[in-house]
């Protein structure tokens, strides 16, 4: 019945894509002709002419420009929610990503300047039974100055290393109050570093936010993977070909699973290509 077809088109005219969307569109018009035909047939089998047939099964779709409205304006929207989708899982990785590599040296920065500041004292104090006057002053203010370093402990070297019982330090500066804020807000993590000679033993604690950078790019990760997954599920769901093994395989396996499914799904259109009639 041509004037089915020319319904049919009329509605999914304004609905494009790229080739593999366009063959889906034709499947999507063939089902829409498809139930009309049955039910133009239906309403004959009623006493309806054909003509009448047709005009009330049209009607019952909602008419042809209510029709291609709608089916525009859904096309669009699912289109433009999986690009967002998609969109948002992407930045949420890049972001975590770029964040844990820029905290990520800055880490290992302070680290090394605890090391060079851990061997200086350890030099400064040799194998003296003694804590200089002038080292304590030092110490001081390398902790006052030093914006990061919360305090340094000095211990004796062989206390520390034959008892498993709290040792009390010979020495020790630190910053209270910034500690009691750090520990109170449990942000950021404060790190120890330690340094020993044959004498002496020097720990010192200073902030870190590589722990929060860990967790953020763990959060990244998470949402990415979560978003990314429902990206893919909503493909799945548009190409007509959405079943629980693919959701397991795209929450599993992510972009390798959505790879795959892209694989499988050309292979098929291949086998279906190769029986058609030339």
């Amino acid at each position: 019945m041509k004037q089915i077809e020319a319904f049919v088109d009329s509605v999914y005219q304004n609905v494009g894509g790229n080739k593999k969307e366009i063959q889906e569109l034709n499947e999507l018009k063939a089902e829409m002709k498809s139930h009309l035909l049955e039910a133009v047939h239906e309403l004959k089998k009623e006493g309806k002419s054909e003509q009448e047939a047709i005009e009330i099964a049209i009607g019952r779709f909602g008419g042809e420009k209510e029709m291609r409205s709608v089916v525009g304006q859904l096309s669009k929207a699912q289109k433009t929610f999986a690009k967002w989708v998609l969109y948002t899982a992407i930045a949420s990785l890049l972001i975590s990503i770029l964040i844990f590599s820029i905290v990520k040296p800055i880490e290992k920065s302070k680290l090394d300047q605890s090391n060079q500041i851990a061997s200086q004292i350890l030099k400064k104090l040799g194998d003296n039974e003694r804590i200089p006057s002038k080292l304590e002053t030092d110490i001081q203010e390398i902790v006052q100055s030093s914006g990061r370093i919360i305090g340094i402990s000095i211990y004796d070297h062989e206390k520390l290393i034959s008892t498993n019982a709290y040792v009390e330090p010979i020495y020790s500066y630190r910053e209270e109050f910034l500690l009691n804020v750090w520990n109170s807000t449990g942000f950021p993590i404060i790190n120890g570093y330690s340094e020993s000679n044959n004498t002496w033993h020097v720990n010192i604690e200073s902030e870190s936010y590589e722990g929060a950078a860990i967790i953020f790019l763990l959060v990244g990760i998470g949402v990415y993977w979560t978003l990314f997954t429902i990206w893919a599920t909503i493909n799945a769901y548009h190409h007509r070909r959405l079943n629980v093994g693919w959701i397991i395989v795209f929450a599993t396996l992510n972009i390798l699973g959505y790879f795959y499914y892209r694989l499988v799904g050309n292979r098929q259109l291949s086998k279906t290509n190769s029986r058609l009639p030339y």
